[in-house]
């Protein structure tokens, strides 16, 4: 597949310094971000001078900002993630599984980012765990894969957690004992559904309780009790979406599935289409009308906008490893349930050195790391 014409850091390079002098209150982590994408891979950021051994031709190749929230570096994190994970798998169902946060609460979350991100990791697990011990249903330790996406196709806000499960756990009445799930079937979705809702609701009261939420702006009225509860029953009235799609057909889907779904930001260079005229066009698709593929056309300032609203606050884990699968316990754990099913690991391969890159004016020698090339100083987004 060929490099895509146009690229996020293209938006940021041609519009970024305009978007931040017209929004000053854009945070110090979403500037950071913004920096980081429109340097990466440029003079900005440094690197070195790669030289053909055979006809000597040289070529810079630039340092990457390795920022999560940069497209152009999350790809070969990607692999070199999933090439550790691939030891993790076992021979099991696999189901996933998506909580997410009814619209009105999208606002809230937005000022309260890093406290009710962790709240909905929380809820989320403790629902899965909970259900999962109950031996009404399953009664065991699950393990789970837990991602949280904040967007939506449009770049809206719509915070969620994405949970790959194996399917089946440790028995709670006996560690040497594993519990396999129902054939195509792990918990039942209106029992999470619930739950869910009440552990979210619960715990976001009790954070308003002790005075822990921020309720500035256009939720300045929620700071009133009355006004607060109010909220709070009418989601309780509420249905929350809690979704478990269709089982994996085997690991090898697993892996491709986690691909898609843990190393990535809120949009993909392959998704737009064009820059013109102070305008961003972006393919989407549209759920309400059946997946139905559309392009929607945005001002490039009000792309950035809401590019920018899925930067999460510095050193918060998006992807996190919970149950069986956490990682304090992961190696005795899964080396146990492997027992438990009589299957072994996966040979660990060795990893290969990067080959070379072949030259490409002569075609025969390849280029070798050279001198280095140091950072220059960085005052514009749109800085070569």
């Amino acid at each position: 597949m060929g490099r895509p014409q146009l690229e996020v850091q293209g938006v940021v390079r041609t519009h970024g310094d305009a978007y931040l002098a017209s929004h000053p209150s854009t945070s110090s982590e979403q500037r950071r971000a913004l920096f980081a994408i429109g340097a990466c891979r440029t003079a900005v950021l440094g690197g070195h001078l790669d030289m053909c051994d055979a006809c000597g031709k040289t070529s810079p190749s630039y340092n990457s900002c390795r920022t999560r929230h940069c497209n152009k570096c999350l790809v070969h994190r990607s692999a070199e993630w999933l090439t550790d994970r691939e030891a993790d798998l076992l021979p099991v169902e696999y189901f996933h599984v998506v909580f997410t946060l009814p619209e009105e609460l999208r606002a809230l979350v937005l000022q309260n980012q890093r406290a009710l991100y962790a709240l909905l990791f929380s809820a989320t697990w403790k629902t899965l765990s909970t259900i999962g011990r109950d031996k009404r249903h399953l009664g065991a330790d699950i393990g789970a894969l837990m991602v949280l996406h904040t967007w939506g196709q449009n770049l809206m806000h719509h915070p969620h957690v994405h949970c790959i499960v194996p399917g089946g756990g440790i028995a709670v009445d006996d560690a040497e004992k594993w519990v396999s799930c129902r054939k195509g079937f792990l918990l039942p979705v209106p029992v999470l559904r619930r739950l869910f809702r009440r552990l979210f609701l619960d715990a976001l009261v009790h954070l308003k309780v002790k005075r822990e939420l921020v309720l500035a702006g256009q939720l300045d009225e929620l700071n009133d009790d009355y006004k607060f509860d109010a909220l709070v029953r009418a989601l309780r009235k509420k249905e929350w979406v809690v979704y478990a799609k269709r089982p994996f057909g085997g690991p090898a889907q697993v892996l491709r599935y986690l691909a898609r779904y843990t190393h990535r930001v809120a949009i993909s260079n392959a998704r737009l289409v064009s820059l013109d005229d102070g305008k961003v066009r972006f393919r989407y698709k549209d759920y309400r009308r059946g997946q139905e593929s559309k392009v929607m056309t945005l001002d490039a300032h009000e792309f950035l906008r809401r590019y920018l609203l899925h930067v999460v606050p510095k050193g918060f884990q998006r992807v996190r490893y919970v149950g069986f699968l956490a990682n304090p316990c992961r190696t005795t754990k899964l080396a146990r349930v492997r027992r438990l099913l009589e299957t072994e690991a996966p040979a660990e391969l060795p990893k290969e050195p990067r080959p070379a890159r072949a030259c490409a004016v002569c075609g025969v020698g390849h280029m070798l790391i050279g001198e280095t090339i140091h950072p220059i100083p960085r005052r514009r987004l749109d800085s070569s």
